[in-house]
């Protein structure tokens, strides 16, 4: 495994070939921690492989600003310690592969003082450590098979109390609520609230958080 490089002396074809790579190698939960390819891309580790992430469209970006702002502002209101970030924390997967598994949600809402622990280490979530209250997907292309589906056993298995995930490619929120271990799904469209369990004073429309 190579740890640490310039790639701004790469060009962008040389640079999609060493990712795809990189997807070939294993590597393990510390090697994933401490590499660094000198550029600001993001990469999720998945049975030990790194995983480029894409950067998504405009619409896509401006979705998670919105949620994230949206989220502040609610937890602001309603007087809770809690924080969004957008596309920051990691999660360390339950999967049962033999190679760790490490996941960066779109927007994760955490408790103030579990983020202020992570200001000294790398800012991933051990097994070990309280998940997040609600994490969020924006699905795209490339990613509708792992959000709805992989990441969706994941989370609950992570015991995360509340999974969004946002599909501006056909207009509908699906709200995933933890119930006894199980995520309960509830389906909205166009001008239908939001209901969300960590937000529950929240007027949220389908058709608002789409917008680009």
């Amino acid at each position: 495994m190579v740890l640490g490089f310039d790639a701004s002396i790469f060009t962008d074809q040389a640079l999609e070939a060493f990712s795809a790579l990189l997807c070939q190698c294993h590597s393990t939960l510390d090697e994933y921690l401490a590499f660094d390819d000198g550029s600001d891309r993001r990469y999720e580790l998945v049975n030990g492989a790194l995983l480029p992430m894409g950067l998504g469209t405009g619409k896509h970006r401006a979705i998670i600003k919105r949620l994230e702002r949206i989220f502040d502002r609610e937890a602001d209101r309603a007087q809770n310690p809690w924080l969004a970030l957008a596309g920051t924390v990691g999660l360390q997967s339950p999967r049962s592969d033999r190679w760790d598994t490490v996941r960066i949600p779109d927007v994760s809402v955490l408790a103030l003082d579990q983020w202020e622990a992570l200001q000294d280490r790398e800012a991933v979530i051990r097994l070990n450590e309280p998940p997040p209250l609600l994490v969020v997907e924006v699905v795209s292309e490339s990613t509708k098979s792992t959000d709805y589906r992989a990441k969706r056993a994941e989370y609950s298995v992570l015991d995360i109390p509340e999974y969004w995930i946002v599909d501006p490619l056909i207009g509908k929120v699906t709200v995933c609520i933890l119930l006894e271990g199980w995520y309960e799904a509830t389906e909205y469209r166009g001008q239908s609230l939001v209901q969300s369990s960590m937000f529950s004073e929240l007027t949220l429309a389908v058709e608002t958080i789409l917008e680009g």
